[in-house]
């Protein structure tokens, strides 16, 4: 009994022994072959870069632009941009920034600036929207809102048309800072300017933190927009205007500049942050002048740089 005990544990033993089993059918084979390539993050279902995908789809699709599951209480996305965070949209209600509503966090708690923020809602008889903050967040995309946003509606663009009637323009070559514009626009309305001029492509547009910066003065100048700035430049030229573009490699200084050409109709183009005038609209300029400084010292922001070329054009006027 106890050799056949013996052997029974033996025959255990050899039969917990690694290697292929007869009979597998191939089965430890298979399991060593390779499943493939990774899907995408947006191609497995449970994934949230997938869920995410499906939402925005969703919200795409919808006619009424809501999320999915939305009723009519909730916060809906402006045709414009938004503005967010207390200390800037109090600064832009006072501006004078148009606003087609202020949407509000549900038991936010309240400070001088919130509170300053509704009763100019209130005096301006901009809807106020009461909205969860999971809203805001979407809203803002992430962003740090503090509990309000602020929607500003799409700008009305005008056609160039509109502003050739004028004497003085001014024209951006490439700028996108969207503070750069409402800069510009304060100076342009300061020193008389009729219109700006900017191109549809590659450059900023009318956004909140543009309207913001300018101070109410998008109110006040028209801005057009255009398809292609040298065609532009050209036909200004047709129309009799004379066309001096800033650039810090130019051989004339602004002091040095005829005064008679600043007071005949005038386009100034200001040129990108940075990269100044593109190459096609710095040749199809009829003078390109430079801002002397002292030596070392960088080149002046767009804004700083338009202002001081329109501060000329309005000496040379007055």
């Amino acid at each position: 009994m106890a050799g056949n005990s013996q052997r029974r544990g033996a025959m255990r033993k050899s039969g917990t022994k690694k290697g292929a089993t007869v009979g597998s059918g191939g089965q430890r084979r298979a399991k060593l072959e390779g499943r493939g390539p990774t899907p995408k993050a947006t191609e497995r279902p449970h994934h949230p870069a997938a869920r995410r995908e499906r939402a925005a789809k969703k919200r795409a699709d919808s006619p009424s632009g809501k999320r999915a599951g939305g009723g009519s209480s909730r916060a809906r996305r402006s045709a414009g941009s938004t503005l967010m965070g207390r200390n800037p949209i109090v600064e832009a209600l006072r501006a004078g920034i148009p606003a087609t509503g202020l949407y509000v966090q549900t038991k936010a708690e309240a400070d001088d600036r919130w509170r300053e923020a509704m009763r100019f809602a209130v005096s301006r008889n901009i809807p106020i929207l009461e909205v969860a903050k999971t809203e805001l967040d979407r809203m803002s995309e992430g962003g740090v809102h503090q509990g309000l946003i602020l929607t500003v509606p799409e700008y009305a663009y005008r056609d160039l048309e509109d502003v050739v009637t004028g004497t003085l323009l001014v024209a951006l070559d490439g700028v996108t800072d969207p503070r750069n514009l409402g800069a510009i626009a304060r100076s342009a309305a300061a020193f008389g300017a009729d219109g700006i001029v900017i191109p549809t492509r590659r450059s900023v547009g009318v956004t909140a933190s543009a309207w913001k910066t300018s101070a109410g003065a998008l109110a006040r100048v028209p801005v057009a927009q255009v398809t292609n700035m040298t065609r532009t430049i050209e036909k200004l030229q047709k129309s009799g205007f004379t066309v001096v573009g800033l650039a810090a490699d130019a051989d004339v200084d602004l002091a040095g500049l005829d005064p008679r050409v600043l007071t005949e109709p005038v386009v100034v183009v200001i040129g990108a942050e940075g990269a100044g005038l593109s190459r096609l609209v710095g040749e199809k300029c009829d003078w390109r002048v430079r801002i002397p400084m002292v030596g070392g010292v960088e080149s002046l922001n767009a804004s700083v740089a338009a202002g001081i070329v329109l501060q000329a054009v309005f000496a040379a006027r007055s």
